[in-house]
């Protein structure tokens, strides 16, 4: 059985696409952060609590101020990239549930009224929409560097507050030369899937 999706946007959002390690200097606008935005929202999450919070690093001074934190490997890649995003998920989302979850907008203090049962909810959603971001980067015809080599507490008193746990940082761009290290292998299918 063949997928649905047209082969070349296969290759986009998946077989051809990888993490990208250098960038052109062409810009990344706020209408193609805009318009990826519109289209991975859609992604599901439990409760709908769509946790994700997107913090753009665009200018000089906040660029330097995350290159700190930034792993010495990732330094370069982060500093030369158009586009900087911190993704985090916000451990308040149970405040939006009544409005993103109206058929039962009791769960917000049902089942999170607890900081600890919040955290963990966020950070699982939070991970599912910040991988449908990367799709979307792709999808917009741009490549993503998603990287964890970073001191997140760092940028979570640098950047954000006590309510926002940071998850990774996003470089966004058009593909620079040498852009790609060789494709690593995958695990095949008989050894991820078991049928009981």
């Amino acid at each position: 059985m063949s997928l649905v999706l047209d082969p070349a946007a296969q290759d986009l959002l998946f077989r051809e696409a990888r993490t990208a390690n250098t960038f052109t200097d062409e810009p990344v606008t706020d209408e193609q952060v805009q318009a990826i935005y519109d289209l991975v929202k859609y992604g599901p999450t439990a409760f709908n609590q769509t946790p994700l919070r997107i913090t753009l690093v665009r200018s000089p001074e906040a660029r330097e101020r995350l290159v700190r934190h930034m792993a010495e490997g990732n330094q370069a890649k982060t500093s030369t990239a158009p586009l900087v995003a911190i993704l985090s998920a916000d451990n308040e989302f149970h405040e939006e549930l009544p409005t993103l979850f109206p058929a039962f907008p009791q769960a917000k203090d049902l089942f999170f009224s607890e900081r600890p049962a919040r955290e963990g909810a966020a950070a699982l959603n939070a991970a599912l929409q910040a991988a449908y971001f990367i799709i979307g980067v792709r999808a917009a015809g741009l490549a993503a560097g998603p990287m964890t080599g970073v001191d997140l507490e760092g940028v979570r008193k640098e950047f954000l507050d006590g309510d926002h746990t940071p998850l990774m940082v996003v470089n966004i761009g058009r593909p620079g030369e040498g852009a790609w290290y060789p494709r690593s292998p995958r695990l095949a299918y008989d050894e991820v899937v078991t049928t009981v």
